[in-house]
């Protein structure tokens, strides 16, 4: 998921330099959206992962 987040990024950063306005907004829009999915999946895991261990 996290090379997801960093896909969209670079397409964000592609089409803000090449000009177009409405797709580099809804790549990052999508890469943030990605990338907090990622953290909370991964803090989860963690929390559960410990627990498992004991």
């Amino acid at each position: 998921m996290l090379r997801w987040s960093i896909i969209f990024i670079v397409v964000a950063l592609i089409a803000a330099v090449l000009g177009f306005g409405g797709i580099a907004g809804a790549a990052t829009e999508i890469a943030k959206i990605l990338f907090f999915v990622f953290l909370v999946l991964f803090v989860l895991s963690l929390i559960f992962g410990k627990k498992m261990t004991r």
